[in-house]
């Protein structure tokens, strides 16, 4: 009896031990303008190895939140990565006119690095040197003393930069020429196995092939028909199945790889090579790739969250999950990996379809506000006290309003006053009334939280809920609505326990849990809070 005791007491012991362990890989997985929503729609149409397999046998949170303005792809990355919004980690928009150095800034954009492969030398000149913060990816190199890889790719130089961090080993990402490219910030050439994807042209098979439906046209019943008028066109082809892509390219962009869901494919191929080239999650020291799937976000743009498009790419990524998930089992092993899986924002409805369906609600062009407020200007100032309008960020032009002897004050509440004319604006704020934020106005806390001043503008507006900034087919992002901000956010492997949870939670608790959960240091601006259902065992 004593001896079937002891035997019992060991194993415990030994599964207690093993819990404690680090996982060998972390794998974040960013998919680019993902509603939640999606997730419940097509489940029908699922396999039950892709997003299925996550929810069963991960914690689910179905109601996580952005919890600041702009919803755009690169604060949206920023903000996974770092645990902070955009008022901490500097990234204010995708670009966006800084109000200090006078001028349009790119997020990644660095002219004192150089591309690592020719032919690519606007789209190679990349680095994280705007991200002020450190990342989660960023405290594991410090911890594991630069011993653990961390690896960051994309379509978008945007979606592979952020997430890998400061002390990334590399960062990749798709260019026009069909091949992934990195910069000087990272290394001295481009790793010899990156070359050799490069070289096998993988995207032109796709693009051959062409884009058909993966499933009989009655799948697709979630959908509005094919050719709708809330669809835009592909490289100026009618939205109609299938596509020829191999014509498409014959103009020798093989950025239209993008616009399709093989820009995925392509990607999670990548994925693995770099899990096999680089050894990840080969030994006991903790590695960390950072996948972030863009093709879902330049189709959404296009066609829009009704879209067959849409519906079908989503029922193609499922498959590609899955098939990664079966890589990883066999190469990393279960239960010695963790994955998260989120989004960097969601998007709003096509403003056009609602408004035909009785919502009084229409999309705004950026260049009619732009003009508005100039014509405001000048009617009442007698010249241009605009010297910049960009995403919802009024600059004035002090030197213009010094010269003239305007008051500042009197100036920016009469451009306040005025865009309070606009059918499409709810919210008005000055730089004063924004850095005084009360935690009692919701819309001025999301705008708080996403703005900086040496960078943002004198005045911020937000649009009434339904209304975009953008075109009258297709969709985007970037309110702090909730259909914006709800995003989807599973846990999955390495000691995670199954569930799901309903309560509100905000997409800046990903970066510090995963900390607690490493054991590592806390990213160096993070608010800490963390999601407490992921980390009992």
């Amino acid at each position: 009896m004593k001896n079937v005791q002891s035997i019992i007491l060991l194993l415990v012991v030994q599964f207690a031990f093993a819990q404690n362990k680090q996982p060998k890989l972390v794998v974040g997985i960013v998919i680019d303008q993902m509603k939640m929503e999606y997730l419940y729609r097509f489940n029908s149409d699922f396999s039950e190895n892709g997003f299925k397999r996550l929810m069963n046998e991960g914690y689910t949170f179905h109601n996580m939140h952005y919890n600041y303005m702009p919803t755009y792809t690169a604060p949206g990355h920023a903000s996974i990565y770092t645990g902070t919004t955009p008022a901490m980690h500097g990234i204010v928009s995708n670009e966006w006119f800084h109000r200090t150095l006078k001028k349009e800034v790119y997020c990644t954009d660095d002219d004192s690095v150089a591309t690592l492969v020719s032919g690519t030398e606007k789209e190679g000149k990349m680095s994280p040197k705007n991200l002020q913060t450190t990342t989660i990816t960023d405290e594991l190199k410090l911890a594991t003393n630069f011993k653990g890889k961390v690896i960051g790719m994309s379509i978008k130089d945007r979606g592979a930069i952020l997430p890998a961090g400061h002390f990334a080993d590399w960062a990749f990402w798709y260019t026009k020429t069909g091949n992934f490219i990195s910069s000087s910030f990272y290394g001295k050439e481009l790793p010899s196995w990156v070359t050799e994807f490069n070289n096998e042209k993988q995207y032109e098979t796709y693009l051959t092939k062409g884009w058909n439906l993966l499933k009989p046209i009655e799948t697709y019943n979630e959908s509005l028909v094919d050719d709708n008028p809330y669809e835009g066109k592909l490289y100026k082809k009618p939205p109609v199945f299938p596509y020829d892509l191999k014509g498409m390219y014959e103009g020798n962009d093989a950025g239209v790889l993008r616009v399709t869901p093989f820009g995925n494919d392509v990607l999670a191929n990548l994925a693995k090579r770099a899990i096999e080239k680089e050894s990840l999650g080969k030994d006991d020291v903790t590695d960390f790739l950072a996948v972030s799937f863009s093709s879902t976000d330049y189709i959404g743009h296009t066609f829009g969250p009704r879209s067959i498009e849409i519906q079908d790419t989503y029922l193609r990524l499922d498959l590609t999950i899955a098939d990664f998930l079966n890589y990883l089992d066999k190469t990393v092993g279960k239960g010695n990996y963790l994955v998260f899986m989120t989004a960097d924002h969601a998007c709003a409805e096509n403003s056009s379809h609602l408004k035909d369906h009785k919502y009084e609600v229409d999309n705004i062009s950026y260049k009619d506000v732009s003009k508005d407020l100039t014509a405001f200007s000048n009617a009442t100032f007698g010249a241009n006290l605009l010297l910049k309008y960009d995403s919802y960020n009024v600059h004035l032009d002090k030197d213009m309003i010094k010269s003239k002897g305007l008051d500042l004050v009197k100036v920016k509440q009469s451009f306040k006053d005025f865009l309070y004319t606009k059918n499409y604006v709810k919210r008005v704020y000055t730089e004063e009334e924004i850095l005084a934020s009360s935690s009692n106005d919701q819309l001025l806390s999301f705008v708080y939280k996403g703005y900086d001043p040496t960078q943002n503008g004198d005045l911020y507006f937000v649009y009434k809920p339904g209304f975009v900034e953008y075109s009258a087919t297709g969709a985007t992002h970037g309110s702090p609505y909730t259909y914006d901000t709800n995003v989807p956010c599973i846990f999955y492997g390495w000691n995670i326990p199954k569930g799901n949870s309903h309560d509100k939670k905000v997409i800046t608790q990903i970066a510090p849990t995963l900390a607690q959960k490493l054991k590592i240091t806390l990213p160096n601006a993070t608010d800490s809070n963390v999601l407490e259902e992921v980390l009992r065992n």
